[in-house]
């Protein structure tokens, strides 16, 4: 199942909505602004939280919590310098950890397990400068095939690898 995701580049707090292909809106991000660290809040079309995505301070390396009724179901993390290709870990809680490769400056990687395919992210199909598709593999029955959980995941990603600027 495709969902579109569409940036509100200039809008305070980096509030943004998710659509389905049909263009139904399905997953409000809003992003909470003037907040010590990043935070967001992915929310259904009625306003309901699903999800809380926010950085860890003070760690050795860049972290975001994904947190659902206040306990935490993924910790993403960014890898140590690797000079041959962008690696993200995503620790699940109650399934296999995850790898997101890829280019995330071009928002064009994939996030995996040991079980295959859980996402595909990609900007390609779309000539919007601000908007790229989360292909969720939701034939999967477990934690990986739940739409809430990989967009919080894409939007920690986002959110990781556009920190400093550079796109790494």
């Amino acid at each position: 199942m495709k969902f579109l995701v569409r940036e509100r580049v200039f809008d305070i707090g980096d509030d943004f909505w998710v659509t389905d292909e049909q263009g139904a809106k399905v997953f409000w991000v809003d992003g909470k602004a003037l907040r010590v660290r990043t935070t967001f809040e992915l929310k259904d079309p009625k306003g309901e939280v699903l999800m809380v995505i926010r950085k860890k301070l003070f760690k050795v390396r860049d972290q975001m919590r994904v947190e659902h009724e206040g306990k935490i179901v993924a910790t993403v993390r960014r890898r140590l310098f690797n000079p041959i290709r962008d690696k993200l870990t995503v620790e699940v809680r109650g399934g296999p950890d995850w790898e997101v490769v890829g280019s995330f400056f071009d928002k064009e990687y994939s996030i995996s397990d040991k079980e295959g395919t859980v996402a595909v992210v990609s900007r390609k199909w779309f000539r919007m400068r601000d908007t790229y598709a989360v292909d969720v593999n939701t034939h999967r029955k477990d934690i990986a095939g739940d739409p809430a959980l990989v967009i919080s995941v894409a939007v920690a990603v986002d959110a990781l690898t556009n920190d400093d600027g550079d796109g790494s």
